[in-house]
């Protein structure tokens, strides 16, 4: 049976305040909770995926409009397809996919950043289906699967990685397509994500990212190589400090994102 908007929604004043689930690493979530109400503050805590999120965005919509065969010049070319938004937050993501036309989900383990995704998303007036639920919560509700499924900058901060990922591969379709963005364990990493996001330029709070749980590209396609989707070769995302902007490159030592595919013939 598949979920509704008010299925395993935690009380904002219950202990823990958040869903459940083997993946979840309560540390994580109870700090991203702290920060919900500023995710749509464009200089506060959230600046830098503000700024990153023109990049992804695209990357996203121009890699699905050729593994769907659909017509770039639309407006909204995605109105047919179902995407999941997994550790959406405040619906950084979620919205802009669902100004694209597909039919969203935006999952989250923290009541409060599902709070303030469903009251932007309502004052924006997009219909975007949110819950407060783990992914393997909806893996085994029995949720019908997805076309798109999205897990950015998500798994780093995840209790089990391997298996978090592989729960997000089951909810991809025959014919689908999954992505992943993660920040690469090279020293490169530690020095900019970290040491400089973190402690020097404070783009982000001091603790956000824990650099052993950062992830190289192979291990991302190891995950996966016992699921039906076919990994591709990672894309580097850069940052040119001279214009402050993001863009796709070849360099993957400190971001980078990973699409793998389902070929429909294939099945679990």
């Amino acid at each position: 049976m598949a979920l509704n908007s008010t299925d395993f929604v935690s009380d904002d004043t219950s202990p823990s305040g958040q869903a459940s689930g083997f993946s979840i690493d309560e540390d994580e979530v109870a700090r991203f909770s702290a920060l919900a109400a500023k995710w749509w503050d464009v200089k506060g805590e959230f600046a830098p995926l503000h700024k990153f999120n023109p990049t992804r965005v695209k990357f996203i919509r121009e890699t699905c409009v050729e593994h769907f065969g659909l017509d770039a010049r639309a407006r909204a070319p995605f109105q047919a397809l179902r995407l999941l938004d997994v550790g959406c937050g405040g619906g950084l993501l979620s919205e802009p996919m669902a100004r694209m036309g597909f039919h969203v989900t935006g999952l989250d383990a923290s009541a409060k950043n599902i709070g303030t995704a469903r009251a932007h998303a309502a004052e924006s007036g997009l219909d975007i289906r949110y819950l407060n639920a783990t992914v393997e919560q909806l893996a085994q509700s029995g949720e019908v699967l997805y076309d798109v499924v999205l897990t950015m900058e998500v798994i780093e901060h995840v209790a089990d990685p391997d298996a978090f990922l592989k729960t997000c591969a089951s909810l991809v379709k025959p014919g689908g397509v999954l992505f992943c963005a993660t920040l690469n364990r090279t020293l490169k990493a530690h020095a900019l994500a970290i040491i400089g996001a973190e402690y020097i330029l404070r783009w982000l709070p001091a603790g956000t990212h824990d650099w052993k749980k950062f992830l190289r590209p192979e291990e991302i396609a190891t995950f996966l190589a016992d699921t039906p989707l076919q990994a591709e070769p990672p894309v580097g995302v850069s940052y040119n400090p001279l214009t402050g902007h993001w863009s796709l490159s070849g360099d993957t030592s400190v971001n980078y994102m990973v699409v793998a595919r389902y070929p429909a013939s294939a099945a679990f």
